[in-house]
């Protein structure tokens, strides 16, 4: 039999208490913020969506009011670049007011008609030509009628002058040149027509006027410039 003998536990004395456990550290401001502010951007996007999409009766925005509010800063051309076009085109038709126009230009009359020149090219009339022998400039005036009724295109003058000094050129009339003067038939609404001419033009003679009018209600086009 042992001898060793437990004491009893002493009064007032319990069994032996566990130290507490460390507490956690505290957690950044930062995370905070940052748990903060991605819970508020999830309730704005939120309330984005809902606004934008809302329901199945809701109207898209107009394609102006995109151009319109479109950011300065994403290369974007602001709203009124559109009208620049239209604004070069009036600034054009304000020059030409004046009725002068370059040979390779295309006047257009109102309610239709367009006039231009074609095919320029130096020539010698022949020896059955009116005038014979002689140095000119052939082209070709088309008529284009654009408008709902028909063009009178025997109507039609040519007139020419060259150089600085504004010399009187006359017509040339060639039948072998196809050159026999303006139309005689009507030009109906929808077509086209192109008359062959002929003008003097000296061959140390540069510069040349050439005057077309369509018709006895309209004024003159004049085309000018010079030739090779």
């Amino acid at each position: 039999m042992s001898t060793d003998i437990t004491p009893p536990p002493m009064p007032g004395h319990g069994p032996a208490v566990p130290p507490p456990p460390p507490m956690p550290p505290n957690k950044p401001r930062t995370a905070l913020v940052a748990a903060v502010a991605a819970v508020a951007a999830a309730v704005v996007s939120s309330l984005v969506t809902v606004g934008v999409t809302g329901g199945t009766e809701a109207d898209p925005a107009p394609t102006v009011t995109v151009t319109k509010t479109a950011a300065a800063d994403d290369g974007a051309a602001p709203a009124d670049a559109e009208a620049t076009p239209a604004a070069e085109d009036t600034e054009t038709a304000e020059a030409d007011e004046d009725g002068v126009y370059a040979l390779d230009d295309t006047v257009v009359y109102d309610p239709g008609t367009e006039v231009s020149l074609t095919g320029l090219k130096r020539a010698v009339t022949g020896e059955y030509a009116d005038p014979e022998n002689t140095p000119y400039l052939q082209f070709t005036v088309r008529l284009k009628n654009a408008g709902s009724k028909p063009l009178d295109a025997t109507q039609l003058t040519v007139n020419c002058s060259y150089g600085r000094q504004g010399k009187s050129s006359g017509s040339v009339f060639d039948s072998d040149a196809g050159l026999e003067g303006g139309p005689e038939t009507k030009l109906l609404a929808g077509r086209s027509l192109d008359v062959p001419w002929g003008c003097e033009l000296p061959k140390g003679e540069k510069l040349i006027q050439i005057e077309v009018t369509p018709d006895f209600d309209s004024d003159a086009a004049i085309f000018t410039g010079n030739v090779r």
